[in-house]
């Protein structure tokens, strides 16, 4: 009896959390990088990481995409090592005007472009921004304002 928790909710199954997350974070893994295939090997692995110690997450979804931002940056640091240069960005969508503005997002330095996927993609508060990527919310304000004048003066 000991083992049961009543005053908790059971926490989600991983299979069912899988389903309910795989194509959002996707989206944001492919926001992030730029790349499909890349997206989908980023949310394979924050699902793979996340599986041994799934007992023991507290916010699954949260998690999830504090692992999906974390190994897209970790990625896009190793490409730069490389120094290979990114493939052209796929289309988001059939929209000339909003593939355009995404191609920009892209060229954004790693962490602009998260915060600026973050915020208005996932509509998260510049603090919860902070908490995922490890910085004070005012410096969040301050990569966002960078990148919004960034994508203002490269806008047509």
């Amino acid at each position: 009896m000991s083992d049961l928790r009543l005053d908790d909710a059971d926490p989600p199954l991983l299979e069912e959390t899988y389903r309910e997350q795989w194509l959002p974070l996707v989206r944001l893994g492919f926001l992030l990088t730029g790349s499909r295939e890349t997206a989908e090997d980023v949310v394979q692995s924050a699902f793979a990481s996340a599986q041994s110690r799934w007992d023991r997450i507290d916010d699954p979804p949260a998690y999830l995409r504090r692992s999906v931002v974390n190994l897209a940056k970790d990625g896009q640091r190793r490409e730069f090592r490389r120094r290979r240069l990114p493939a052209d960005a796929e289309p988001v969508t059939a929209i000339p005007e909003v593939d355009e503005t995404w191609a920009l997002v892209r060229r954004l330095p790693t962490t602009q472009r998260a915060v600026v996927v973050l915020h208005f993609y996932e509509d998260l508060p510049l603090v919860e921004i902070g908490r995922l990527l490890d910085r004070p919310a005012s410096t969040v304000r301050s990569d966002l304002r960078r990148a919004l004048a960034r994508l203002r003066k490269d806008l047509p």
